[in-house]
């Protein structure tokens, strides 16, 4: 009886001792076997990647270097982040981290690495662009090449999609990759899938520095354990705000010419001006008539007029016979208080543009087309025409628009323009003797935008955004 029972036992003992059967194509094969007690003698508790030099060990992907160390600060070769993703890549394949590049020795092989290599290569993983260089330090954009394509896209679905997003396209973060870096989308990857949040507080990548085995060791445990991925801890309200923007902010600064007789150099003296956020401009002729001076005010005003979201629509002159001539810049109805009304209409615009990226109705991913049309609308919905309107009303300024709700054209287009060129859209006004609206390049092509004529009805026409010049001729000639 007793020589029974110890057989049993023995049975049982050996079927403990049975590892279960290994997944094909799983995550569930990513299992820590082993338990980590101090093996590397150059780990210590508080160092930042201890966490994840454990992880890598007692997944059983590193078992460290032959003197007993990992290596923390050692540059990681081409050849050894080829090795780690092919453990990884097997591991998930086939439930043994050697079994896929064991597949693909050959023999006479001198470098460690070349059946890894061959093994992803067999896997789509990689192409030959890593021939040559295993023994190379491997660049930071090399490894997010390799990590990005080690494992299905499933298996790193991209948590940090939005934050990721929104802070790239904002050009605040990550602010070294651009789309001419090397490998510029699997790094972004890494980001997306919590991989990677960069190396300080704006997620800069690195991408051509070299990486050490301690800063790979930390991607490399991520990829393989959802629990140690990260969100980037970056404050994104701060990066789409207007907050701070003046109106001098949104004119291209021209150049002062004294003494401007063509279109070019008026403009360029205006945008000057403008763009120091003054509304006077002093020039100097040899001589100046009386018409002469009268030609210089209409120019610059009609020029004024067309940064129309400046709040200006009237200029009063000065001169004298040396030549020397004064201008001065306001709006009819606003009088000495034209700078309260441009600051508080370039506040409102602020607080518009910021409320709608908050709420996530103008994102990064958006068109300036897409973008044009939301503020459109909201122009539309935010406003009525005031028919009661005299020369002397406010209703001819933004800042109606953004505090009262009412205004007339080129109140509309002020405003729209204003929001606009918030969003770095290059815009203008254009006028005829009677309207004036929008001309905006959008995305690379020029369109005609009327917002006064689209709040005509209880919904916004669209037929008014975004038409042909030729189309916008139709309804209203210049």
């Amino acid at each position: 009886m007793k020589t029974r029972i110890l057989s049993l036992a023995l049975a049982a003992s050996l079927l403990l001792g049975v590892p279960a059967l290994a997944a094909e194509n799983s995550t569930g094969n990513f299992v820590r076997e082993k338990t980590y007690t101090g093996q590397f003698s150059d780990l210590t508790e508080d160092s930042v990647f201890y966490d994840n030099v454990t992880a890598l060990y007692e997944y059983g992907l590193s078992v460290g270097k032959g003197d007993g160390t990992f290596g923390l600060k050692d540059s990681l070769t081409v050849g050894q982040i080829v090795i780690f993703a092919g453990r990884i890549r097997s591991l998930y394949r086939t439930g043994d981290a050697e079994a896929g590049p064991n597949a693909h020795s050959k023999p006479g092989d001198t470098a460690t690495a070349a059946r890894y290599l061959r093994y992803l290569q067999a896997e789509g993983v990689l192409g030959t662009e890593l021939d040559g260089s295993l023994a190379a330090p491997a660049t930071r954009a090399q490894v997010a090449h390799v990590l990005a394509n080690t494992l299905p896209s499933e298996v790193l679905p991209p948590i940090n999609d939005e934050i990721v997003t929104e802070g790239y396209a904002s050009r605040h973060f990550i602010t070294d990759v651009t789309e001419y870096t090397d490998y510029y989308r699997d790094i972004l990857f890494l980001y997306r899938a919590g991989i990677s949040v960069g190396s300080d507080a704006t997620g800069s990548y690195l991408p051509q520095d070299p990486i050490t085995r301690g800063a790979a060791a930390a991607m490399l445990t991520r990829m393989v354990d959802p629990s140690l991925r990260l969100t980037p801890d970056w404050d994104l309200d701060s990066v789409w705000s207007a907050a701070g923007t003046t109106l001098g902010d949104l004119v291209t600064a021209g150049t002062y010419v004294a003494a401007p007789t063509t279109e070019e150099e008026i403009d360029s003296s205006v945008r000057y001006m403008l763009a120091s956020n003054q509304n006077t401009l002093q020039l100097q002729y040899d001589t100046i008539s009386a018409m002469a001076a009268r030609k210089v005010m209409e120019q610059t005003l009609a020029v004024v007029k067309t940064y129309v979201e400046q709040c200006y629509n009237t200029v009063t002159c000065t001169f004298d016979t040396s030549g020397a001539l004064t201008l001065t810049f306001s709006a009819s109805s606003a009088g000495t208080a034209i700078q309260t009304y441009r600051e508080e209409a370039m506040a409102a615009a602020i607080a518009v543009h910021d409320e709608l990226w908050s709420s996530g109705q103008i994102t990064p991913g958006m068109s300036e087309y897409d973008k044009a049309r939301v503020y459109y609308t909201w122009i539309c919905d935010n406003c009525v025409y005031d028919y009661d309107a005299g020369d002397d009303s406010l209703s001819h300024i933004a800042y109606s628009l953004f505090h009262d709700g009412t205004a007339v054209c080129d109140g509309y287009t002020g405003a729209y323009n204003m929001l606009l060129k918030l969003e770095g859209i290059d815009c203008t006004a254009l006028s005829n003797s009677s309207h004036i609206w929008t001309v905006a390049t959008l995305d690379g092509v020029q369109y005609h935008i009327d917002t006064t004529w689209g709040d005509s009805g209880a919904q916004p026409d669209y037929s008014y955004f975004a038409m042909t010049p030729t189309q916008s001729w139709n309804q209203h000639r210049w």
